[in-house]
Parts: structure tokens; C-alpha cells; sequence
């Protein structure tokens, strides 16, 4: 009992050390990823972030002792479910982003897996003996004797994307040798002084509930990673092009402002013009 206990004080206050140190954090969904896929990651990410996994019973039981001194830990429970871990980083975010999502390993298809995108099936030859055509023909491949083997005759769509891996269609892209999918760890969100955003919406308009820190100081980090990545969203397109354009609103600038003197003396003329003819209407001539 005490060297769990002892592991649990070690991790409850590594994590709140990382949580201290680190102004970023992504949260990343871990689905099928091996343990040396998160060795790879870790050593690509060296001296610009830190992983840090956990059982999720464990982080938020951390979380939840820390709430009391450091409220705004309380925004990353909701996140806390599934496979996730954490990368806590002072680095470039965009740059962190991608070294996280170049690891990707090609994966075989296991029945009863989910396939996150539509699996073809090309056309060729497979080298496989006329034997096995009873196989293809039962999937409904489309198939021809050639040379003595089988030959599919045109590209299918063996499995549509959300939809489960048969075993049958397993067992073909197995003999196939054909390794739809590719498993990696994926950012689901990433807190920055604010509540962790959906990448869709990588980042957006910091959220009315935060106070640590202020507002208008937690708006001007959006702003700048923004500028810094290839991340957007409508309002802040104009300020982009602002900063990549600067001749062509500098140009505009001075023609602007070249009109605006002359626009505001018609303007003056005007009225002095409408104010000389309501005196003439209001008041008689001096000899009435």
C-alpha cells in the first residue's frame, strides 16, 4: 500500500509541476497508439514539450486536489475521458502540432475495427491460384483468370468510412497485404490561459467563464497564434492579410486621408450656404 501511495504522490505532484511550468497544453486522443509510438514522439518533442500519460481515474483525482488553491484546472476534466494523454509545451504550437502528427504507423484491418476512412481495394493482379476465386466472388470483387491467377478487374470499396471491418473483408486485405489504416496520436484541443478548443475551431474567441488570466491579455495570445499558424477563422482573415499585404493598405491610407480635408470643406461650405439662406427665411431684409 505505501509504494502505491508513493506513486500516486510522485505523479499527483509531477503533474501539477508540468501544469505550473508549461503555458500549453494539447490533449491528445491515443487511440491504438503503441508504446513506441509514444517513445518516438516523446524523443521528437525533446527540449520543446513533455508527455505525460496517465489512467484517467488518476489524473482527475489530481485535478480535483488542485482545484481548491488553482480553479482553473477545473477546465481540463471535461477532457479527461477516453484515451488520452497530455503534451505540455512553451514551444511554437503549430511546429509542436505537427511533430505530433507525423507519427503515424500503417496499421492492418482487425475485424471489428472501425474504419475511419473509405478502404479500396485496386485493381491488379494479386498472384494469387484461380483456387481462391470463390473467396472474391463471395465479397463481390470483381474478378479474371489471368496468367493462371487472379486478377481483379477494377477498384472496389471494400469497406465505406465509420463503418466496421468484417472478418471476411479483413481476411481478403490480410491476404491482399493491404494496410488501410494509420493510427497516431491525434490533438483533440489545447489550453492556452483558456479553455481547451476542438482543432475545428483551432483556436477561437476565448470563452466568457475565464478570468485567469484577463480577458483582453487572453485575446491578444489568440491573435498571436493565429498569425503563427495556419489556423483561422473570419474575423481575424483582414488582420492577416493587414500584416502580409502592408503596401496596399499603406497605399490606401494616404488617398483616404487626401479626400478627407476636401470632403470636410464642401461639407463646411454647405452648411454655411443652408445658414445663410435660413436667415434670409427666418428674418425680414433690413428695409421690411
Amino acid at each position: 500500500m505505501g509504494g502505491k501511495s508513493g506513486n500516486k504522490a510522485g505523479y499527483f505532484d509531477k503533474l501539477k509541476g508540468l501544469l505550473e511550468e508549461y503555458p500549453s497544453i494539447f490533449i491528445v486522443s491515443v487511440d491504438n497508439v503503441s508504446s513506441q509510438q509514444m517513445h518516438e514522439i516523446r524523443q521528437a518533442l525533446r527540449g520543446n514539450g513533455v508527455v505525460l500519460m496517465g489512467k484517467n481515474t488518476m489524473v482527475r483525482r489530481a485535478l480535483k486536489t488542485f482545484i481548491a488553491d488553482s480553479p482553473e484546472y477545473e477546465r481540463l476534466l471535461p477532457f479527461v475521458k477516453g484515451n488520452v494523454g497530455f503534451v505540455f509545451t512553451n514551444g511554437d504550437l503549430k511546429e509542436i502540432r505537427d511533430k505530433i502528427l507525423a507519427n503515424k504507423v500503417a496499421a492492418p484491418a482487425r475485424a471489428g475495427a472501425v474504419a475511419p476512412s473509405d478502404v479500396w481495394v485496386p485493381a491488379g493482379n494479386t498472384g494469387m491460384e484461380p483456387g481462391k476465386t470463390s473467396f472474391f466472388q463471395a465479397l463481390g470483387v470483381p474478378t479474371k483468370i489471368a496468367r493462371g491467377t487472379i486478377e481483379i478487374t477494377t477498384d472496389l470499396k471494400l469497406v465505406e468510412a465509420g463503418a466496421k471491418v468484417g472478418p471476411s473483408e479483413a481476411t481478403l486485405l490480410n491476404m491482399l497485404n493491404i494496410s488501410p489504416f494509420t493510427y497516431g496520436a491525434a490533438p483533440e484541443g489545447f489550453l492556452l490561459g483558456r479553455p481547451p478548443s476542438p482543432p475545428s475551431r483551432w483556436p477561437s474567441l476565448p470563452h466568457p467563464a475565464v478570468r485567469h488570466p484577463p480577458a483582453q491579455h487572453t485575446y491578444k495570445k489568440v491573435l498571436a497564434v493565429a498569425i503563427e499558424t495556419d489556423f483561422s477563422w473570419p474575423e481575424i482573415e483582414e488582420l492577416k492579410d493587414r500584416i502580409a499585404n502592408p503596401d496596399a493598405y499603406a497605399a490606401a491610407a494616404p488617398a483616404a486621408a487626401a479626400s478627407g480635408p476636401a470632403e470636410t470643406k464642401a461639407e463646411e461650405k454647405k452648411e454655411e450656404s443652408e445658414k445663410e439662406e435660413s436667415d434670409d427665411e427666418g428674418f425680414g431684409g433690413l428695409f421690411d
